[in-house]
């Protein structure tokens, strides 16, 4: 495994709750020259005074050098977490997703607020519906086969569609990809409601439109 020693003082933030370290406060990365390329690959992440700190998601090609997982020490990261944390988000919003609209795209997954950075899911239309997936960082596009599954469990949607921020996977060093999942891709124009109004909107890309 990796270990990510950071600059003396710059704890201080993660500590404090944000899961970001940047390149500018790392001070040097030792383990194997092929995992240190490999983006996403899981980091061990440690004071300059040699005190464990986190296991984050590293990525070489991104300014976001690293992504905190966790800030516990026997917390691995591993099938098992991400199941856990997929499920718990899930289970989250579940009341809000049920009471929804189900021509509105209702958030499922938010990122670092699920323990899960990166990560944004939408949901459309219900369990007969769609969710729409951003692996905008390298961390949870590594795990994505076991958070597709994790999801399709969860929810019991079959139609799992990943969407790119082009921007952002780009500054990851990641393809851009736009593709079916599981299950079926959605239609190229579907009802999607903004507020008081019904919009024709392509959910694969965000397009919405002109009325």
């Amino acid at each position: 495994m990796l270990i990510i020693t950071i600059k003396q003082g710059k704890e201080k933030s993660l500590l404090s709750g944000d899961p970001w370290i940047y390149l500018s406060a790392i001070d040097r990365v030792d383990g194997n020259a092929r995992e240190r390329n490999k983006p996403g690959v899981t980091a061990v992440v440690q004071s300059s005074s040699r005190q464990f700190l986190a296991r984050a998601a590293y990525n070489a090609k991104s300014q976001i050098a690293a992504r905190a997982w966790t800030l516990r020490e026997d917390e691995p990261v591993d099938h098992a977490m991400m199941k856990r944390r997929v499920q718990a988000a899930v289970a989250r919003r579940a009341p809000a997703v049920r009471a929804a609209d189900p021509q509105a795209l209702i958030p499922v997954i938010d990122g670092e607020k699920d323990g899960l950075p990166g990560l944004l899911v939408h949901s459309y239309g219900g369990t007969a519906g769609y969710l729409v997936c951003q692996f905008n960082a390298a961390g949870v596009d590594l795990w994505k086969v076991t958070i597709v599954q994790a999801l399709l469990a969860a929810t019991g949607c079959p139609n799992v569609f990943e969407r790119s921020d082009e921007l952002l996977r780009k500054g990851e060093g990641l393809p851009v990809i736009w593709r079916a999942l599981a299950g079926e891709e959605p239609p190229q124009r579907l009802m999607v409601r903004n507020g008081q109004r019904l919009q024709p909107t392509d959910i694969r890309t965000g397009f919405v439109y002109p009325r």
